[in-house]
């Protein structure tokens, strides 16, 4: 079974496996790769947005606007938290569905570096960790990425996003944000939880003679 103590460890083992890519850390969560032309979206500018709505980054209003969300819309959606389980978010996450779904989640966006060969780890890493202490959201997956990621919209790649969530159209359907917007709640909804206890048999009522 896995305990706490073990999918803590998992989550460890993700990022030393990430390390000598790490150079960038999270100040970088977006790079907006698109042709030969990359913006680049600093961590900094995220905690402004998400405090206070403040837009400080044109390449952040920029993909906000893309979104087909309102800025406010975006803001609510990405610091709004869930609660989640670790355990059953990790068993989750390194389930074979839970692999399937990392790669179908960095469809378009994955580390700067290495790109695909370490997206499943560094985004796995990311929300196992905004899960330590129960609650997760798109804020807080964000700003545990261990490296740099970008958005990749040149070729190899055609910059839409599996956004977790039905009835989406356009934008909304596959947009960057909309689909940290979707992420957690997606997160939550696929957690494997352990199994409930059986309930114990009643004992026998004994009569007052």
């Amino acid at each position: 079974m896995l305990t706490r103590f073990a999918a803590g460890a998992l989550a460890a083992a993700s990022i030393s496996t990430l390390a000598v890519a790490a150079e960038a850390g999270t100040k970088r969560p977006v790079r907006w790769v698109s042709g030969g032309a990359v913006w680049t979206t600093k961590s900094k500018a995220f905690k402004k947005f998400f405090k206070n709505g403040e837009i400080t980054d044109r390449a952040l209003e920029a993909g906000i606007n893309n979104s087909g969300w309102t800025a406010d819309e975006i803001q609510e959606g990405m610091t709004k938290t869930y609660e989640v389980d670790l355990v059953g978010v990790s068993r989750f996450l390194y389930s074979k569905d839970g692999v399937k779904f990392l790669k179908d989640q960095t469809r378009s966006y994955f580390p700067y570096w290495q790109k695909k060969k370490t997206a499943v780890v560094a985004l796995r890493s990311a929300i196992i960790l905004d899960s330590a202490d129960g609650k997760i959201s798109s804020a807080g997956i964000m700003k545990q990425l261990p490296v740099a990621f970008r958005l990749n919209d040149n070729g190899s790649s055609d910059g839409s996003q599996n956004v977790c969530k039905d009835g989406l159209d356009g934008a909304q359907a596959t947009s960057l944000l909309s689909w940290y917007v979707f992420l957690p709640a997606c997160v939550q909804a696929n957690q494997i939880l352990p199994a409930a206890p059986a309930p114990r048999a009643a004992a026998p009522v004994r009569g007052l003679w």
